[in-house]
């Protein structure tokens, strides 16, 4: 963490006084305005000096900024998403996560298909047409993945669970049914093959609780983030798309805390339901999945940081 002083000086420049102004208002030396100007440390005293010719808290002229480590996975798929770069590890990983995390929830579409509508923003129909609803959450799963990139570092919240869902079920077929809630909790039971999930009513509540026991951890791991997973997966909050939206929340969350993420495959899928269901007798199966999946991601990554 570091010091920042760009407030102070925004501050300055809306009420037009000039940094010479301000030493002489509240007299400090040259070399104390360039430690400003440097953000570097000063004494609390000129803070509060500051303050008092201000009228306003330390809290509005500084702040703590984080220093960005730029060895991290998150940092690398953050700048190539930047710049739109094509060929990298953000561009597969867009196509590889939409394809496999939609193709579990029966999308149609092929990885070549889903890979083309990422790279030309059209639609390439071969001999079988293609569902309207799988080439939107195709789409709307690639604005998912960004978002979760912008907001990997922040605390998971209520929020981000309910955008996430808004961005991916936006303009589908789902969406022009009011009961459907696009981007709230479900509004009719629900259930996950023949598994009875969390009754609507108690949907806000089981979800908090969830939130609150996974915020309390000083330390995540990646078995946490597994078995927050499980539970999230158990309460099932919205009407459709919650796989989709449990997987993109363990990939944000993975990111967070630098924990290499996985994408769930063909391959994976059916010890992946498997785990899910027998998460409560035996924990193991789902963990030993997500570590297998975690593997290929690894190869893939190896592959983009080879020099």
């Amino acid at each position: 963490m570091k010091i920042s002083y760009n407030k102070l000086f925004d501050i300055l420049e809306e009420r037009n006084i000039t940094k010479t102004e301000l030493r002489e208002n509240i007299k400090i030396s040259t070399a104390t305005l360039a430690k400003l100007s440097k953000n570097e440390l000063i004494a609390m005293k000129v803070i509060e000096d500051i303050c008092n010719f201000l009228n306003c808290q330390p809290g509005d002229i500084m702040e703590m900024e984080k220093e960005i480590d730029k060895t991290t996975l998150l940092y690398r798929l953050q700048e190539e998403k930047q710049i739109r770069l094509k060929g990298g590890i953000y561009h597969q990983t867009q196509v590889k996560l939409a394809y496999n995390s939609n193709h579990m929830e029966g999308s149609k579409l092929t990885e070549d298909q889903t890979r083309y509508i990422y790279e030309t923003n059209t639609i390439g129909l071969e001999k079988e047409p293609a569902n309207i609803d799988d080439i939107i959450e195709t789409v709307n799963h690639f604005q998912c993945f960004d978002y979760i990139l912008d907001c990997a570092e922040d605390v998971l919240s209520e929020n981000i669970i309910k955008k996430i869902h808004q961005i991916l079920k936006s303009n589908t077929s789902d969406s022009r049914l009011e009961w459907f809630n696009v981007g709230g909790y479900k509004q009719r039971s629900n259930m996950v093959g023949d598994s009875k999930t969390t009754p609507p009513s108690r949907v806000k509540k089981e979800l908090q609780r969830l939130l609150f026991e996974y915020q309390q951890k000083e330390t995540v791991t990646f078995e946490d983030i597994v078995e927050f997973h499980y539970h999230f997966e158990k309460i099932h909050p919205f009407q459709d798309g919650n796989g989709r939206v449990g997987r993109l929340i363990i990939f944000k969350e993975c990111l967070k805390h630098n924990i290499i993420p996985f994408i769930v495959d063909e391959r994976h899928k059916l010890y992946y339901y498997r785990g899910l269901k027998e998460f409560e007798n035996e924990r193991g199966y789902l963990i030993d999945t997500c570590l297998s999946a975690q593997d290929m991601y690894i190869e893939l990554l190896e592959y983009f940081t080879e020099e």
